[in-house]
């Protein structure tokens, strides 16, 4: 299956929360290529932003599991360029 290149950006809005996030992101990080995080406490909201390389199984399942708990909201995007999948 081929690779692509992606982000997803996790907004958390519950502290209870942030635990579930974190060991979703632990199980998926051999897709995981860079990961920013940016608490926003005047808010109460948590951003995180991932950078991703794998199958669109791989980064649907770690988007799914992050979608599935509560107070997060997640977003992703790819990119499929035929000519980047020999560089993966």
């Amino acid at each position: 299956m081929e690779k692509r290149i992606g982000t997803a950006i996790i907004v958390i809005e519950q502290s209870e929360s942030v635990a579930l996030v974190n060991h979703a992101l632990s199980r998926h990080n051999p897709i995981i290529f860079g990961r920013q995080g940016i608490p926003l406490h005047s808010k109460l909201l948590n951003i995180i932003s991932v950078v991703l390389i794998g199958t669109t199984d791989e980064i649907g399942s770690l988007t799914g599991q992050l979608g599935k708990i509560a107070g997060v909201h997640v977003k992703s995007a790819l990119i499929k360029n035929s000519d980047l999948q020999e560089k993966l």
